[in-house]
């Protein structure tokens, strides 16, 4: 299994991810958790963090997820995410995700997203569940 410090690696090696800021904070056999501190370049026109920031954490952490049963030579085939609650004021976003099931060339991934305040509380503000293959040869 890969190890937290090469999960990380891999996430530093993605320019986006890097502009971001993003680091993965918990790597085991269970899932990932994905985390995000929260600032106001992140937010949209009402003050809620943008949904385009929560589904870069859900595809991020679902495809982590998915490489616990596929390997690490996977990409994203596509993934859904419903917003539960606005993301608004808080510490930081956490993406925990886990793997649902996996075959030979794909697997099947579900996240859920929370904003965690200053005193370590959490809201779940948004769900997803995806899917990753492995990737073609020479793509």
């Amino acid at each position: 299994m890969i190890t937290l410090d090469q999960a990380q690696q891999v996430l530093d090696a993605q320019p986006f991810s890097r502009l971001l800021g993003a680091s993965i904070t918990r790597l085991d056999d269970s899932g990932i958790q994905l985390s995000l501190d929260i600032r106001d370049e992140l937010r949209q026109q009402s003050g809620f963090i943008h949904g385009g920031v929560l589904s870069y954490l859900a595809d991020n952490a679902i495809t982590y997820a998915c490489g616990l049963g596929l390997g690490a030579d996977i990409v994203t085939s596509g993934y859904t995410i419903e917003y539960v609650s606005p993301a608004r004021d808080g510490a930081r976003l956490l993406a925990d995700a886990s793997l649902v099931s996996a075959g030979r060339t794909k697997a099947l991934g579900r996240c859920e997203i929370s904003i965690e305040d200053h005193d370590g509380t959490t809201k779940l503000v948004a769900v997803a569940q995806g899917t990753s293959m492995v990737r073609q040869r020479g793509a």
